[in-house]
């Protein structure tokens, strides 16, 4: 037996230790032990905001972002997209090879019964960082068809939220034994896109979605209590929200909704695109002189506005920040395409399938659309607080956030006492963006 005694003495020692025990036989044999620490002092530079960041299931496939490239010790929150949800209104994987299926190395993971996938990679990942809560995403723009269905009565509701919490947090994959299931996701996020309307097309809804979220959210916090009860864990609930002022006031019970959930993640982004014929900023923080459109209320701070005037907390605002950009081509050098006409134009991964989205992972525009030569001259607009290039003879012009612009957001968030920062998502970034969120709001 031994013993071993460490004295913290401040905040500036805050982070994760590992120990290692090893313990040695007269035959050679060793036997070791390993104890991670998590130090968390209050007080101090820190400011102990959350950094939700996005992984995308896909991301392992042709941009190749593996769960190992994750810079889990500069995030505090990972939200997984994204779950299913089945016609007969049950929480089914996204993609179950990259969800359970697909191979890590890790010993005896062939064996019956046995997790992989990234769902695994994460579980071991948490081993190391112990801090880090991963949290599944249900839904998103294109798994949002049947919210409305679940949403709709008590016994659907009670049904729906069964099977998440069976799934996800009892860990009752296929194939899996719940032993090894377990103890993957420290929450649920709801990516309605979006109640009563608006969504893609072919999406269920209903005026009684407005209220009918409420009653689901607070069927999902009922149900997380219950397991609460027998395991001694909280679980985290939280929602992915549209930033239109409309929708947060008519749309859905936004107060309401905040009573329930440990916070909101506000989709303050793609206000502006190339589903629109008018040049203009995908992520503004404030009203720009002269937007055509600046009357709707689609800039961050209008948003932030319109949920503290509903009674929102601030400290339940987790505002959306974009690791990419949103261009339009054929736009005439006119105030530098700024509020000019256009039409869609390829970005980083568009192909047959997508169409032309002109959505630029922000990686690709600081390697190729910032170099020197490339033919692109970059601004930042300061009513906007976003950067954007503009590229005369090729009549591309491109909006988005980069280090300078993520700091005016972190000066925003500290400024009016937000939860936090939250970004879609983790492949688009050449690592540069989570490191100002991580070194200004950790």
């Amino acid at each position: 037996s031994t013993s071993y005694t460490r004295t913290f003495s401040g905040a500036a020692q805050n982070g994760t230790y590992t120990y290692v025990v090893k313990a040695y036989d007269k035959a050679g044999n060793v036997g070791s032990q390993t104890v991670t620490v998590s130090v968390a002092i209050p007080g101090g530079d820190p400011t102990g905001k959350r950094i939700v960041a996005y992984f995308t299931a896909w991301g392992i496939y042709g941009r190749n972002y593996q769960v190992g490239n994750v810079p889990a010790a500069k995030v505090t929150h990972i939200n997984y997209a994204f779950s299913n949800i089945s016609a007969d209104g049950k929480c089914v994987l996204g993609d179950s090879y990259a969800d359970i299926d697909k191979a890590g190395g890790w010993p005896g993971e062939w064996d019956a019964g046995q997790l992989r996938g990234n769902f695994r990679a994460f579980k071991e990942l948490k081993k190391k960082q112990t801090s880090l809560k991963f949290i599944i995403s249900i839904g998103g723009w294109t798994w949002s068809k049947y919210f409305s269905q679940v949403a709709a009565s008590a016994a659907s509701r009670t049904a729906f939220v069964k099977s998440c919490v069976d799934l996800f947090i009892k860990g009752q994959f296929p194939g899996v034994d719940a032993a090894n299931g377990a103890g993957v996701f420290d929450g649920i996020d709801i990516d309605w896109e979006y109640p009563v309307g608006g969504g893609l097309e072919g999406n269920t809804n209903s005026p009684a979605d407005k209220q009918n979220y409420t009653l689901l959210m607070s069927e999902f916090r009922s149900q997380l209590n219950a397991v609460t009860a027998q395991t001694g864990k909280p679980y985290l609930l939280t929602i992915a929200t549209g930033a239109s002022p409309d929708l947060l006031m008519n749309k859905q019970e936004t107060k309401a909704l905040s009573d329930v959930l440990d916070w909101i993640n506000v989709m303050s982004y793609d206000y502006h695109g190339a589903f629109e014929s008018t040049v203009n900023f995908h992520s503004p923080l404030y009203r720009v002189t002269g937007d055509p459109m600046a009357g709707t209320g689609f800039y961050t701070d209008a948003t932030v506005a319109k949920m503290l005037e509903l009674g929102v907390s601030p400290s339940k605002i987790v505002l959306g920040i974009p690791f990419y950009g949103r261009g339009w081509g054929n736009v005439p050098n006119v105030n530098n395409g700024l509020f000019q006409t256009g039409t869609p134009t390829k970005g980083t991964w568009d192909d047959g399938q997508s169409g032309l989205t002109g959505v630029f992972d922000y990686k690709d525009l600081k390697a190729n659309y910032e170099r020197a030569g490339s033919g692109y001259t970059k601004y930042t607009h300061p009513e906007s607080k976003q950067a954007y290039v503009y590229n005369p003879s090729a009549k591309i012009w491109i909006s988005y956030d980069d280090a300078q612009t993520l700091n005016a957001k972190a000066d925003y968030i500290i400024g009016k006492g937000l939860g936090g920062a939250m970004f879609w998502e983790l492949s688009g970034d050449d690592g540069s963006l989570v490191d100002v969120l991580y070194q200004r709001l950790h």
